[in-house]
């Protein structure tokens, strides 16, 4: 099957935010019908230099990635990018389609000068842990949250 990775277009906030709830770990959280505020999250992701890319086999939106660019007060005050709501829809998986989406975002991180992807996977996500590192991945670090 093709897989076609592309930035989100208006269209495809409701079936992107799907898969999101799907991968979630708090599904709750999360509300398709609420498109205007995934949408202006999706604006300012572009205003940084960034995307929200969409994984699509025939015609469905099955996987999502937030790609995020920022200038970082380090390595020279050089660009990084940090990978965010990688999701791919659980009946697509190991069909590589994640593997496509984060060659799309190290492809759009490369353009923008990045000098480093990185991401955060939770500590429950084994199977996650196993396909980031398949896809060139280290484990350098150790995250932490705080929620507000």
């Amino acid at each position: 099957m093709e897989v076609l990775i592309r930035p989100i277009a208006f269209g495809d906030v409701g079936p992107a935010s799907l898969v999101v709830q799907g991968g979630s770990l708090t599904p709750e959280v999360e509300d398709e019908s609420n498109v205007d505020s995934y949408w202006s999250a999706v604006e300012e992701t572009r205003r940084r230099r960034g995307d929200v890319l969409v994984a699509e086999m025939n015609g469905e939106v099955v996987g999502v990635c937030q790609v995020l660019v920022f200038q970082h007060f380090q390595h020279t005050g050089g660009w990084c990018c940090e990978l965010e709501s990688v999701h791919v829809r659980s009946d697509q998986r190991g069909l590589g389609v994640g593997s496509r989406l984060l060659a799309a975002a190290e492809a759009l991180a490369r353009r923008e000068g990045c000098y480093r992807v990185q991401l955060t996977s939770r500590n429950v996500r084994l199977d996650a842990h196993r396909f980031y590192e398949a896809n060139g991945f280290e484990p350098t670090s150790q995250g932490f949250k705080k929620w507000l």
